[in-house]
């Protein structure tokens, strides 16, 4: 993963420190499974109320491309996504989207973020995420390994004919 939850930022920049810790928790509840979550929520053991600001519903979006990554951008196609939204007793409210119709993997997903901006939940979040994060970077790793083993070079043969 690109984004972690440590972060060099100065205490006044405790914003923008809370904003790369969701991002990176975001990422990975997204690559996670269902079951997943569930552990971390249970590993968390939180007792409290939490609210539906917005119930999971399910929708399209529109997935946009680029050939080679610089062109001009088309549409590609169209998505599934679940999205979320909660709020705990004490007022955090968390959000989350995910890709598919997992409206309980969704939910899920936001009472994690709203989790992680309690002073007393935040650190045990993040430990509760890092086997979650360790899993995915091996899966990553077999990934690259299976692909990189099917790679194929092409090479021009000049002949010495002139």
């Amino acid at each position: 993963m690109a984004v972690t939850p440590q972060s060099t930022a100065a205490p006044n920049d405790m914003p923008s420190r809370m904003i790369v810790r969701r991002q990176w928790a975001m990422a990975l509840c997204a690559n996670a499974g269902r079951s997943d979550l569930e552990g971390v929520l249970d590993i968390l053991r939180y007792d409290g109320n939490v609210e539906d600001l917005r119930r999971p519903e399910t929708g399209l979006v529109m997935v946009r491309g680029r050939m080679g990554g610089d062109s001009a951008p088309f549409n590609f196609g169209e998505a599934t996504v679940t999205r979320a939204a909660v709020r705990l007793e004490s007022g955090e409210v968390g959000f989350a989207y995910q890709l598919g119709r997992d409206a309980q993997k969704a939910r899920l997903a936001a009472t994690i973020d709203a989790l992680l901006q309690t002073s007393d939940h935040s650190e045990q979040v993040q430990k509760a995420l890092k086997p979650i994060e360790l899993g995915l970077a091996g899966e990553k790793t077999v990934r690259e390994r299976r692909t990189a083993a099917t790679r194929v070079n092409f090479f021009t043969m000049v002949r010495g004919e002139d």
